[in-house]
C-alpha cells in the first residue's frame, strides 16, 4: 500500500514528458520510476507511523527522499564515478541517454526534491518543515551522501580499517537512511526525545547493515538477479566489509547490527512494527 503512495506521488511529482526539454523529463522519468526497492520511503512511512502522521503528508516527504536516492544513482553510475552499464535491470541512464544528460537528470531531479519539501504542506508546522528540509540537506551533502562517495572514490586500492569503513559508509549510506526515518517522523505529531533518540539508533544501525548486505549481495548473487553488475567492488579494488572481514563475518555483522536495531526500538511498541520488518527485509534481502 505504501509502496503504492510513493510510486503515485512519484509520478504524479515528476515533470511530465510532454513539458519542455521533453528529453530531459523523459531521461528524469526513465531514472526514477519502474523499478526499485523504495527502502528509503518505506523507512519513512514506518517511522512516520510511529508519529501517526497522515499517510498522505509521508508520501511526499518520502517522494523527496527518493529522488534524491535516484539522483545519487545516476551520478554513481557514470564513468567519472563507478562507471557502470547496469541499473535496476536496465541500461543506466548515461547509456540509455548520454552522459549530458544524465549529469542534468541528477541535477534536476535533487532540485526537485527541495521543491518537493518546500511545495507541499508535510509537517504540521512550517518551523518542523524547514528543520526537514535542513535535515535532507545535510544527508544529501558533503557531510552525508556526496561526502560518503567521495571517500569512497579515494579509498579505491586502500584497505581501510574497519572505523574507517563504517565511517565512509555513514555518510555514504546511512546519512540518507537516517534522513528518510527522522523526516518520515517529523510528518506526525511531535514525539518525545527519547523516542526522537531510539528511531536515530535504529536508522544507524539500520544503514550499516544495509551496507554489510551491498557488499554481500556482490559477491554472492549474479547480475540478473541484482539488476546491476555484479562483482563491481572487487574488480575496482574497492575496500568492503566482505575484503575486510570475509563473507562469514560480515554476515554475522549484518545480523549484529539488525538485532542492534531491533533492540533500539523495543520501547516503541506495536507502532514500530512497520519499522522492525523493514530492518528484516534489509538484513534478508536477495537482491
Amino acid at each position: 500500500m505504501h509502496q503504492l503512495r510513493v510510486e503515485e506521488a512519484l509520478e504524479r511529482i515528476l515533470p511530465a514528458v510532454t513539458l519542455a526539454p521533453a528529453r530531459l523529463h523523459e531521461a528524469m522519468r526513465y531514472a526514477v520510476l519502474g523499478g526499485g526497492k523504495r527502502v528509503r520511503p518505506l523507512l519513512a512511512f514506518a517511522a512516520g507511523e510511529v508519529a501517526r502522521a497522515d499517510p498522505q503528508r509521508i508520501s511526499s516527504a518520502a517522494a523527496a527522499v527518493e529522488l534524491i536516492h535516484a539522483y545519487s544513482l545516476v551520478h554513481d553510475d557514470l564513468p567519472c564515478m563507478d562507471d557502470d552499464i547496469l541499473r535496476r535491470g536496465k541500461p543506466t541512464c548515461h547509456i540509455a541517454y548520454d552522459e549530458a544528460t544524465a549529469m542534468l537528470v541528477g541535477d534536476s531531479l535533487q532540485a526537485l526534491a527541495f521543491q518537493v519539501l518546500s511545495d507541499h504542506a508535510i509537517a504540521p508546522d512550517p518551523g518542523r518543515q524547514l528543520e526537514m528540509v535542513h535535515a535532507l540537506a545535510l544527508a544529501a551533502g558533503s557531510r552525508g551522501m556526496a561526502g560518503g562517495q567521495a571517500i569512497d572514490l579515494q579509498s579505491t586500492g586502500r584497505e581501510l580499517t574497519l572505523p574507517e569503513l563504517e565511517f565512509m559508509h555513514v555518510h555514504k549510506t546511512g546519512a540518507l537512511i537516517r534522513a528518510s526515518v527522522l523526516i518520515g517522523a517529523a510528518c506526525g505529531t511531535a514525539l518525545e526525545g527519547e523516542a526522537v533518540s531510539r528511531l536515530d539508533r535504529f536508522a544507524k544501525f539500520s544503514g550499516l547493515a544495509f551496507q554489510v548486505v551491498d557488499d554481500l549481495l556482490d559477491v554472492q548473487v549474479d547480475t540478473v538477479t541484482l539488476g546491476k553488475t555484479a562483482g563491481k567492488d572487487a574488480a575496482q579494488n574497492k575496500p568492503t566489509y566482505v575484503s575486510l572481514l570475509g563473507v562469514s563475518r560480515a554476515r554475522e555483522l549484518a545480523e549484529e547490527l539488525r538485532a542492534a536495531a531491533l533492540q533500539a526500538l523495543e520501547p516503541l511498541g506495536s507502532e514500530a512494527r512497520r519499522l522492525r520488518e523493514l530492518i528484516d527485509f534489509i538484513v534478508m534481502r536477495t537482491h
